[in-house]
């Protein structure tokens, strides 16, 4: 099972040799693997290129590394987009071929704050509406979702049970999102949120806010979603100008 030698560095061919048996099935997702000893035995290399290769392969979120425990393969993200494109949770989940689902936690009326009125060029104080809500797939809990809307544009007849709110602006108050200003962030296990999705404490969040404008340039929806990062991977397409 040595690897074999070419001009590259030791630790990049351990680097490719366990992405393919991890590929091949050799280690399955959330499977331990051998100790430190055994690995760099069966691999032919020694701990220290070993550990250079794990440690990349950990950035990478391949792999993960619990301290006194041992080094598990992560899991695939069941849901993969462009972070160019601009689509609802519930789409995203559909296009995974999963059901979505909502749990519904609160939803509270407040004077809109300073940085409310900047967000959503507001000229005088006025109520927006706070909603807070699970996301799941397939029953499973995967997004933490907190939406800001101003009262006057939230549908009265907006239910708990509505899963999309773009769907719901859409068809009931003819307000159609059509981009958002988009900023992304690595955040650790948080006390509140990690527990209610289910997260393993080394289990990353990625805090995706967003400020949403209609096809008219309106601010009309900010929200702020936690998603857990062994279910969702973002990319984008980046072109030389």
């Amino acid at each position: 099972m040595t690897i074999k030698t070419d001009n590259r560095h030791l630790y990049l061919q351990v680097i490719d040799r366990l992405k393919k048996d991890i590929e091949a099935g050799m280690y399955r997702e959330k499977e331990k693997l051998p100790s430190e000893f055994d690995l760099s035995k069966q691999l032919g290399v020694s701990r220290a290129t070993l550990r250079e290769a794990l440690r990349i392969l950990e950035e990478e979120s391949v792999i993960v590394r619990r301290h006194g425990v041992g080094t598990f393969v992560n899991a695939k993200p069941l849901f993969t987009s462009g972070i160019e494109q601009l689509s609802s949770v519930t789409n995203m989940i559909r296009q995974a071929g999963m059901d979505p689902g909502t749990i519904f936690l609160s939803s509270t009326t407040q004077e809109a704050t300073e940085e409310d009125m900047k967000r959503f060029s507001l000229k005088e104080p006025e109520d927006v509406i706070l909603i807070e809500r699970v996301r799941t797939a397939n029953g499973e809990p995967v997004v933490y979702c907190m939406d800001k809307i101003p009262a006057r544009i939230m549908p009265r007849n907006f239910t708990h049970e509505d899963n999309s709110i773009f769907s719901v602006l859409e068809k009931r108050e003819n307000k159609r999102i059509t981009y958002a200003g988009a900023h992304i962030e690595p955040l650790g296990y948080h006390d509140k949120i990690s527990p209610i999705l289910n997260c393993e404490p080394e289990t990353a969040l990625l805090v995706l806010k967003q400020m949403h404008f209609s096809e008219n340039d309106e601010p009309i929806l900010y929200s702020v979603n936690y998603f857990r990062s062994d279910k969702f991977s973002f990319h984008v397409l980046r072109k030389r100008v």
